[in-house]
């Protein structure tokens, strides 16, 4: 890869930091604050405040549904678990935002290959939920797939990052063979919707790297045949394929969840005014934009895509400016893995794509998956500090792919 020398900070600029840094020593939060993306920050932050009073319209759909003649549970049950849980997760975040970029990668990688550790326990530990085994009992509810998602961009940043620098290093096929382990991990569960997402992530970052065209159509070509393979091997996955691909009829999952978005208009009926919602199965989790929709209207789905978009770009125009190779492919990771959850979660809610299963990011109620989803935040944003006086040479995508070409 082609080098070029560090551009100097000329005096001016030298002379504050140093003033800058001198008087932020009152305490390491002053540092911090200055080096973080705080855009992602706010946006972070603003998806988890729609998320609080998402999951309170939500929850007496889901409560009701879940009372017995034994136990009735409160109509803001989920709602006071999904608080205590964000609370967990915002501390996550924040802790996690503090980390020097060094040790984020370091707890990324061990992260990942701890969770792809629990996942090969699952089929032997786990239990069912739903018809699905994908969580382990530690003393609370674990599923590893979540927090795979924490150090997934992270593992494959760092291995495709070393590709650069020694040519003769196998790392495409490494990643490739972490990939498939994990998808086939994933489809014994079965969790196809996280299988999509994981691969998806992987594509982007090997496409990112300088991978060769005729690799990038053996790797689609491989796609379509696991995709069919899915849909004949997996009497569930037909099932979804089926319906979705058929019309579905009135009491299909994704047909409730396109018709309770739709019945609230352009401005939604008001809080608590929904009714359809209380047909509709896991109202404050998987099906909470179309909840949203009903009690919120559509407008304010625009405004959480546009959220979404948001956040996405914004990672996306930091990293313009960002000179190691490493955090541009962790952080691009992240910004897929991000992007394409809630991609997928609004597409089933608008009956555009077969339902997942999948959760929408800090929005949805979840114990383990906002967790996860706050700790993700914060290593993206440990990844991405970067001291606001200093600027150093500039990372060109063109640079990567002419040198790699050359390599070839």
């Amino acid at each position: 890869m082609a080098t070029h020398p560090p551009v100097p900070v000329n005096g001016a600029a030298k002379s504050r930091a140093v003033t800058h840094y001198r008087g932020g020593r009152r305490g390491a939060m002053q540092i911090w604050w200055q080096e973080i993306d705080r855009g992602v920050l706010m946006l972070a932050l603003i998806l988890m405040i729609i998320g609080t009073v998402s999951v309170a319209a939500g929850s007496p759909a889901s409560a009701r549904r879940l009372s017995t003649s034994t136990k009735s549970l409160d109509d803001l049950h989920f709602f006071y678990l999904h608080v205590r849980w964000q609370i967990v997760a915002l501390g996550a975040m924040l802790a996690a935002s503090t980390l020097p970029k060094d040790m984020a990668r370091r707890f990324g990688i061990v992260l990942a290959a701890s969770m792809i550790f629990a996942l090969m326990l699952v089929p032997f530990l786990g239990f069912e939920v739903n018809g699905a085994r994908r969580w382990l009992n530690l003393g609370l509810s674990l599923q590893p797939s979540s927090f795979l998602k924490c150090g997934f961009p992270i593992l494959l940043a760092w291995l495709l990052s070393l590709k650069v620098r020694d040519e003769q290093l196998p790392m495409m096929s490494v990643t490739f063979g972490i990939v498939a382990l994990v998808s086939a991990l994933l489809m014994a569960q079965p969790d196809f919707g996280s299988t999509i997402l994981f691969a998806g992530t992987w594509f982007t970052l090997v496409l990112l790297s300088g991978i060769d065209v005729r690799r990038i159509a053996v790797a689609g070509a491989g796609g379509v045949v696991l995709i069919i393979a899915t849909y004949f091997l997996y009497d569930n996955a037909q099932r979804r394929i089926d319906s979705f691909l058929g019309g579905g009829t009135a009491f299909d999952q994704v047909d409730l969840a396109s018709r309770t978005l739709l019945n609230g208009g352009w401005t939604g009926l008001g809080f608590w005014m929904g009714e359809r919602k209380l047909a509709l199965p896991e109202a404050h989790t998987d099906y909470i934009f179309s909840v949203i929709g009903e009690e919120f209207g559509l407008l304010s789905c625009m405004v959480v895509v546009i959220l979404y978009l948001a956040l996405v770009l914004r990672v996306l125009i930091r990293l313009v400016r960002e000179e190691d190779l490493f955090t541009v492919l962790a952080a691009t990771g992240f910004a897929a893995q991000f992007g394409g959850q809630a991609f997928i979660n609004i597409l089933v809610n608008l009956q555009l794509f077969p339902s997942k299963g999948m959760t929408l990011p800090l929005i949805s109620y979840g114990g383990s998956s906002t967790l996860a989803m706050g700790l993700s935040i914060g290593l993206l944003l440990a990844i991405t500090r970067r001291n606001p006086f200093i600027q150093g040479e500039r990372f060109s995508l063109s640079d990567l792919g002419s040198d790699l070409g050359d390599k070839r």
